[in-house]
């Protein structure tokens, strides 16, 4: 069986770089240098440099080829962005300079500010627009976009941390939605921050300016991530090392270890886990894990072997699920989760043999992104110098990609055929589906009229809709469904059996007006009637997410595989208002399916990739259940967040504690049948975000059939509280 869904084509080629610009330079043009068509077009910034780095500038498209996953494209647009003629010659180049003062000490810190004061002194302009942007547990925009170079350096030499409205006649800048709950590290920085510039025009330079950090083999996940918002937003990442000379060791670890180490087993993924008060078992994040309202991760342990290759081909759907062990206090089961697709590792290129401790990850931002690293250098002047030269030292490429399923990454090559040359460009691209992807098609009226009509759908089916704020006042909502299959319409097709399930969501206001929608299509495969049968034995289980703001709503979604067979399913939402800055929980998502995250491979980046946030803790992810009706032999689990305000300072409280509940009441005769008491969770040692994502198993063996109400509650060591409900049955 292969389970997909179907593309949006415009949103495909977006995240390539630049459509919009393919799309303004949508005109035949008699300049041998310039070529411009009309298409669908993946656009690659490429760099071209003689063997002593100097910039080549006289390369025509005859020079040129482009491989995406070794075959060979035809290239149908061509320009040098230097060219006086170019179309985006005239647009504002936009540069960020990143100081990560996570990583660097205060000496380090000093040096690099010395430097970019300079470098600003020397480059700022109408022309040449910066931004400051300062981590150090969260992101912090010190100056928005501005050619004021005075404003700058005062900003960078005084160390100010402020947000700085943009003073640029151009209007480009950057947003508080840089500052969500997804950034705990410098990856997700970096990941929030490329996504927060995607909406500025044109090919944007970061200059990363760290002293290094590892990345542990189990975040690969989040680097797939970054480098893919990178591309989308058409950034490209500059990191120097502002640590000066540093002596060339083989890429390790604390005490030499190896920086892909392979894991223990599931116990790597699991260690101290676990409070457990009779058959209770709690699990809370170690220190820089994620799920819930970031993106996920963070999973003790991690992949073995070698560092990913960046080769290999587009991959598609398909393989099985590995295997994840079993542990004694979280009885993991193993199961079949639809697989997400693609191959993303391929855009993790490979880094230098010669990278230093702590400049794998610089090597990997760079090359995935057509930038390249300053290291092993105490001329910081100089580094920043040869970036600034580059800001529009780039040829443009475009081609007419093949087609390829919804998930699929790509891998990029690009060659110069003059002899003596070096080429730098991203090394891919991956294809993600829009989130209303049936926007102005037919059957998307079709479904409007069915969630606006009385009449009820014929397919059964059962919803649950827990939330996770992902920023002040923004919730994530999880939309997940159980749906009898069996009303499913299968055709034949090529020799193999299809359905297609289009699906529509929308969150309406008490006036009637939309406060969020969504819209999806599933298509199924099948080789033979028998894989037909096995599928409708046991219900299809549907997930998807969307953004709302606090407020009361009626949530409806409608699901069609053609012909008068159609789901309607209508939940009432309440998300309450939320600023950031109080003790508070999250929704409660139950779970019948987890496992342990780092298991879950290129899946796990593919939903990164698509802006799914995953519900992880302790390095387990839990998918949600579309229904919260349980058997006494099942073993569900529940996922909530904590929000500890106390955690966003850089620096937490010494001896912050935070501790939960679980209750589980009769809710007929409101008899409490299970109390755990409080259990202390881990807090992240880390601050910067205020998320605390953690989950529970739920008794339902000592429990006789019937219907209760799990009653969460937390506190922390200042006296603060917060509770939330769910109810489920017991059949």
């Amino acid at each position: 069986m292969r389970l997909h869904r179907i593309q949006a084509l415009a949103a495909t080629f977006c995240l390539a770089g630049g459509i919009s610009r393919g799309q303004q330079a949508a005109q035949t043009s008699g300049d041998a240098g310039i070529i411009r068509t009309e298409t669908r077009l993946v656009l690659v910034d490429t760099v071209v440099t003689d063997k002593k780095g100097n910039y080549v500038h006289d390369l025509t498209v005859k020079d040129f080829r482009v491989w995406e996953d070794n075959k060979e494209q035809v290239i149908k647009n061509f320009s040098f962005e230097a060219d006086p003629a170019s179309p985006t010659n005239a647009q504002p180049h936009y540069l960020v300079l990143f100081f990560d003062n996570a990583s660097m000490n205060f000496s380090d810190q000093a040096q690099a500010r010395k430097a970019a004061t300079e470098f600003i002194d020397k480059n700022a302009g109408p022309n040449r627009l910066m931004a400051i942007v300062n981590y150090g547990g969260s992101i912090q925009i010190a100056q928005n976009f501005t050619p004021d170079a005075e404003r700058l350096k005062a900003i960078v030499s005084g160390n100010q941390i402020a947000y700085a409205p943009s003073n640029s006649s151009q209007g480009a800048r950057l947003t508080r939605a840089a500052m969500d709950y997804g950034v705990r590290d410098t990856i997700l920085a970096l990941r929030s921050l490329a996504r927060n510039l995607a909406g500025v025009e044109g090919r944007k330079t970061l200059i990363m300016l760290t002293a290094g950090f590892r990345v542990p083999s189990e975040e690969l996940s989040e680097v797939t991530a970054t480098i893919d918002a990178c591309n989308k937003a058409n950034v490209a990442i500059y990191p120097i090392d502002v640590r000066g000379l540093v002596s060339d060791l083989p890429a390790a670890g604390p005490n030499g270890a190896a920086l892909y180490a392979p894991p223990s087993g599931i116990a790597a993924f699991l260690r101290p886990a676990s409070f457990t008060a009779g058959s209770m078992a709690f699990f809370a994040p170690q220190a820089g894990g994620h799920g819930g309202g970031s993106p996920g991760g963070g999973a003790p342990g991690g992949r073995g072997g070698s560092p990913p290759s960046s080769g290999g081909g587009s991959g598609g759907r398909g393989g099985s699920t590995p295997s994840t062990g079993s542990s004694p206090s979280l009885n993991i089961p193993v199961g079949m989760m639809p697989t997400l697709g693609g191959t993303p590792r391929n855009l993790l290129p490979r880094f230098p043999d010669s990278a230093s401790t702590n400049q794998e990850v610089m090597h990997m931002l760079a090359d995935g992104t057509g930038g390249f690293v300053i290291q092993n250098t105490n001329d910081l002047v100089a580094g920043l110098e040869k970036i600034g030269k580059e800001l529009n030292e780039y040829y443009l490429l475009g081609y007419t990609p093949p087609e390829s399923g919804e998930g699929s990454c790509h891998t990029l090559k690009v060659k110069s055929e003059r002899s003596g040359t070096v080429v730098r460009a991203r090394t891919g691209y991956c294809n993600v589906r829009s989130r209303d992807m049936l926007a102005q098609k037919p059957v998307v009226k079709d479904l409007e009229n069915r969630a606006a009509a009385e009449a009820a759908g014929n397919v059964t089916a059962s919803l649950q809709l827990p939330f996770f704020y992902t920023s002040a006042d923004v919730a994530r909502v999880n939309v997940a469904m159980e749906i009898e299959p069996k009303a499913m319409k299968f055709e034949k097709e090529k020799g193999k059996l299809h359905s297609e399930m289009n699906v529509l969501g929308i969150a309406y206001r008490p006036d009637g007006s939309v406060g969020a929608r969504f819209s999806d299509a599933v298509k199924f495969e099948f080789e033979n009637k028998k894989e037909v049968e096995a599928f409708s034995e046991k219900p299809f289980h549907y997930e998807n997410q969307f953004d709302v703001a606090p407020g009361q709503y009626k949530f409806k979604v409608v699901f069609s595989s053609g012909g008068e067979s159609f789901g309607k399913l209508e939940k009432p939402l309440a998300v309450d208002p939320y600023d950031g800055k109080t003790f508070h929980l999250s929704g409660i998502a139950f779970s019948t399916n987890y496992r342990a995250a780092a298991s879950l491979g290129t899946d796990l980046d593919a939903a990164l990739i698509e802006d799914r946030t995953p519900l992880i803790t302790q390095g387990v992810q839990m998918t949600p259940s579309g229904s919260a009706r349980f058997k006494t032999t099942d073993k569900p689990a529940i996922y909530m967040e904590v929000y500890e305000p106390l955690l966003a300072a850089a620096e937490p409280p010494k001896g912050l504690a935070v501790a939960v509940q679980l209750k589980v009441l009769d809710n007929k005769t409101g008899e409490q049948k299970v109390d755990t008491g409080l259990f202390r969770i881990p807090v992240p040692e880390k601050g910067g975000n205020p998320m605390i994502p953690t989950g529970s198993q739920v008794p339902v063996s000592q429990l006789t059939p019937g219907s209760y109400r799990l009653v969460m509650s937390a506190t922390d060591s200042a006296g603060k509280k917060s509770q939330r409900w769910a109810d489920f049955e017991v059949q």
